[in-house]
């Protein structure tokens, strides 16, 4: 598995499009600290676009890897290696590449800023946290659709819906339903449904940690209440780690099973 895994590392590594992807973090990082000149208010800018664009290009990356290296795959299982050791060496040398370039292009600028003498180091942590997270998430989902799908437009389109999904559709659903049961309380519930969600779990938790909940309004109170605490904040990183692991199980799990 170590193999492949470095083998897919290193062949990712020199694809120009993780160089792009590198350089578009690092030149974002450098523009907003130019921009706001504060760390904090470079953190709460940049946050907006971690939680969209890191899942977006994870599954865009995902299932492109896996059809492209479809034959080199049906190669591997000629030979005496697990399946599960090949599949599982992929998806670790995608997600660890992408997760790779996301923390080395927006920590060098920040480095250089000043972080280490900045009270918002903690802040840019989680923030690193959380678009690690959500790379190795929607990497491990989009692996599963193509796994599922020997059509790569059926795949590929697929991917892009859950990605779509659980970025717009999901949150529009989660306020409609707010708005029709509001005689109802509801915070047991918007806690659930926050969870249910990667995206929207990693963008709560760095709103309270950025200390701007009161934004959320009530919403942001009971949010506070819960994840606000050391026990919240240990049961939310415990369902990132969910998120990512049942994902890599059904992952090895198909891949036993699937006649290639």
């Amino acid at each position: 598995m170590f193999k492949i895994l470095k083998y897919s590392f290193y062949d990712l590594i020199r694809s120009r499009w993780s160089y792009v992807y590198f350089l578009f973090y690092l030149a974002l990082g450098f523009v907003l600290l130019f921009l706001n000149n504060d760390v904090s208010k470079a953190v709460i800018t940049l946050m907006n676009v971690i939680i969209v664009l890191v899942p977006l290009i994870g599954t865009i990356f995902g299932v492109m890897y896996f059809y492209n290296s479809k034959e080199f795959s049906e190669l591997l299982l000629a030979q005496p290696v697990k399946r599960s050791s090949i599949f599982l060496g992929q998806y670790l040398g995608v997600a660890g590449s992408l997760a790779l370039s996301l923390v080395l292009g927006l920590g060098i600028p920040f480095v250089l800023y000043g972080l280490f003498r900045s009270d918002a180091i903690f802040d840019f942590s989680l923030l690193l946290v959380a678009g690690a997270f959500l790379t190795m998430i929607f990497t491990a989902l989009s692996f599963n659709i193509a796994l599922s799908n020997e059509n790569k437009i059926k795949g590929f389109g697929y991917a892009v819906l859950l990605w779509l999904f659980l970025a717009v559709i999901y949150d529009g659903l989660f306020l409609m339903s707010l708005i029709v049961f509001e005689q109802y309380p509801l915070d047991t519930f918007s806690l659930v449904a926050t969870m249910f969600n990667p995206i929207d779990l990693s963008r709560t938790l760095i709103l309270l940690k950025l200390d701007i909940s009161a934004l959320l309004g009530y919403t942001g109170a009971v949010f506070k209440q819960f994840f606000g605490t050391d026990q919240g904040f240990l049961v939310s990183m415990l369902m990132l780690v969910l998120w990512t692991v049942l994902p890599i199980w059904r992952l090895i799990h198909k891949s036993k099973k699937k006649d290639f």
